[in-house]
């Protein structure tokens, strides 16, 4: 499957759908969007003009007003996918509602369009096999926001086209963002897996009181996330140990192992537990204040995101 992709669908303009937005038009792209809720479609620009704003001021965008002339608000499906080269689809995450989506687009794309969803764990081929061209959809999940945090994962269906799946990635690298091919389909992808690895043992810690919430993710923010933020967990080991992966693995393998056993029979977070981390996270952080937290973790993620585009040219 070739043709070079310049003209980008949004489907959905919530958090997710905005920030796709941004990443797409910031790399010279058109982008149109549409959301069958008149009211997400009236405020999304202005949203997207804030956070260009935020990225200029961290030296990431340089023209915050050229960016945001490449993107159009339309009011119909039609026209926001018919003459698009790829449509990234951003709605709610729930079978039904992506069934019908994805249905939806199937009757208006183009014969050479390719559709990538956000869905963050569940796979293409839930909600796509009904679909005539269901060899052109696939999932691309985002961290959120998109515009700050570039891992992309590319997970195809049993039935998506490897020309589909090779556009997606060279697109994703294009504009910017770091593609990670998931060879195939399995419920969560891999981010997810892997963040559910460290959620789950952390709800397990904080219910059989080995530690406060906040001491939790202070061993996370203080800690791990420090090295993960610029390293993955197979590099770390590589580095943590004299001989490299091989040495660490025979010096520390029997501890992990041990504690892998240790969880053999996971519990669902209860009722009662996830009153007990509320009651912790409320005090720290009234229910009024979260909006403006976000503001802040997405500051902070736009500084973070600066400092890495400079270390990452000397990498």
């Amino acid at each position: 499957m070739s043709g070079e992709i310049r003209n980008i669908g949004i489907v959905g303009a919530g958090l997710v759908g905005s920030g796709w937005s941004i990443v797409f038009a910031r790399a010279g792209l058109g982008v149109t969007i549409f959301d069958p809720n008149e009211a997400i479609r009236a405020k999304v620009k202005g949203h997207i003009e804030t956070g260009l704003k935020d990225l200029q001021t961290a030296g990431l965008v340089d023209d915050p007003a050229a960016v945001l002339d490449r993107i159009s608000v339309v009011d119909n499906l039609a026209a926001a996918v018919s003459e698009a080269d790829y449509v990234q689809e951003s709605v709610f995450e729930r079978v039904d509602v992506k069934t019908e989506v994805s249905l939806a687009i199937d009757k208006v794309m183009g014969p050479k369009t390719i559709v990538g969803s956000s869905s963050s764990g569940i796979p293409a081929s839930a909600f796509t096999e009904q679909c005539a061209n269901r060899a052109r959809f696939m999932v691309s999940h985002p961290v959120n926001p998109p515009h700050l945090v570039p891992v992309v994962e590319i997970v195809p269906a049993p039935w998506t086209d490897a020309g589909a799946v090779g556009a997606v990635d060279a697109l994703m690298t294009q504009v910017g963002q770091v593609p990670v091919l998931v060879r195939r389909e399995i419920e969560g992808f891999i981010l997810n897996r892997l963040q559910g690895a460290l959620l789950n043992e952390a709800w397990a810690l904080f219910e059989e009181g080995y530690a406060s919430a906040a001491d939790i993710d202070k061993t996370v923010s203080y800690g791990l996330g420090l090295r993960w933020s610029f390293m993955g967990p197979f590099e770390t080991i590589d580095l943590n140990a004299p001989g490299g992966v091989k040495d660490y693995a025979e010096r520390l393998g029997p501890l992990y192992h041990g504690i892998a056993q240790s969880r053999t029979a996971p519990r669902p977070w209860s009722p009662e537990l996830i009153a007990d981390v509320t009651a912790e996270r409320r005090a720290a952080l009234p229910a009024e204040d979260l909006a403006g937290r976000r503001d802040w973790r997405d500051a902070y993620l736009t500084r973070l995101a600066a400092f890495r585009k400079a270390q990452d040219k000397d990498k």
